[in-house]
């Protein structure tokens, strides 16, 4: 079987935005990657069993959705042993689910869409039917990114488009000096409780007003920054990054992980670095933003860092 590896995901910019309707920029992960594999000796003979388990769970779902996959073929490789091997997190919100789902539509898809615009729309769709596996409910732009491999920006539901990556402009932000990180919280998130806690807050008098006067406003104005070359202005860029951090804490403070919260609004009061959610929230990782290396990595010595590099 030939290696085809997925990569995770960073959403940059637009967590929950995107579910009403606002702009989001995506960019694939090479950190994290997973591929297909059958087993010959695996060594870690608990992951392997735990995988393949999970994919037989996985296939019996797929078997009650009318979706065009081989599920022959799929059943008799789970009888010869394989499984994903993957170096993603779960439920730390950068798409282990996504790469798995990407991977199995890879290899088992009998009618695999022409990779175009208009496309991306039917993609996102049967993915989103793909990966409801895992989280009851799925957007299907984590598997829509894992399988395109490059980057992606959502201007609606209705309207996505492939970045080249010359036309991403994220060399940018590193050429000041800035730095794009995740911190690890030490504990997977719990995707649908946090799901759960956005839908209530929807409900609420306002709120999507202020989502959208706010919040919306803020993200757009951080993706120009990487979409536009002659939005050079780095000042602009953080001032709106500090106005996301803030805004989350104040509107999504239970989505933060307890344990990041203090570091959390350090960060704003000293402006070191920001952070925001990376996914869903709750637990895994969470997103930073630094213009000041040094600092950062010297008050956050203790905690798991990860530096994304493009």
């Amino acid at each position: 079987m030939r290696k085809y590896t997925f990569p995770s995901k960073i959403l940059l910019f637009g967590e929950y935005g995107i579910i009403e309707n606002h702009m989001g920029l995506l960019i694939p992960n090479n950190l994290y990657k997973g591929h297909l594999k059958f087993n010959h000796k695996y060594k870690s003979i608990n992951f392997y069993n735990y995988s393949n388990n999970e994919i037989k769970k996985y296939f019996n779902f797929l078997k009650k959705k009318k979706l065009k996959l081989n599920l022959v073929k799929l059943e008799k490789d789970l009888k010869k042993g394989i499984f994903f091997k993957s170096n993603i997190p779960q439920g730390y919100g950068i798409g282990s689910s996504g790469a798995l789902t990407a991977a199995i539509y890879d290899r088992y898809s009998e009618n695999k869409l022409v990779i175009n615009k208009k496309n991306l729309i039917s993609l996102k769709f049967i993915f989103s039917e793909m990966e409801s596996f895992f989280h009851g409910k799925s957007s299907g732009i984590d598997p829509l990114i894992c399988y395109l491999k490059k980057p992606i920006i959502i201007r609606s539901n209705n309207n996505i488009s492939i970045l080249n990556k010359k036309n991403i402009y994220l060399k940018k932000f590193f050429q000041i000096n800035g730095t794009i990180f995740l911190i690890d919280s030490g504990f997977p998130s719990k995707t649908i409780s946090v799901n759960n806690f956005f839908i209530e807050k929807l409900k609420q008098k306002n709120f999507k007003k202020i989502m959208k006067d706010e919040f919306a406003k803020y993200n757009e104005k951080c993706i120009n920054f990487f979409l536009k070359k002659n939005f050079n202005d780095s000042k602009i860029l953080l001032e709106n990054i500090k106005k996301i951090s803030i805004w989350i804490f104040n509107h999504f403070q239970p989505m933060i992980p307890k344990n990041l919260l203090k570091i959390w609004i350090e960060g704003i009061i000293n402006n070191d670095y920001y952070l925001k959610l990376c996914g869903s929230g709750g637990g895994g990782y969470v997103l930073g933003f630094t213009q000041k290396y040094e600092n950062f990595n010297k008050k956050l010595k203790k905690y798991v860092k990860k530096i994304i590099y493009v």
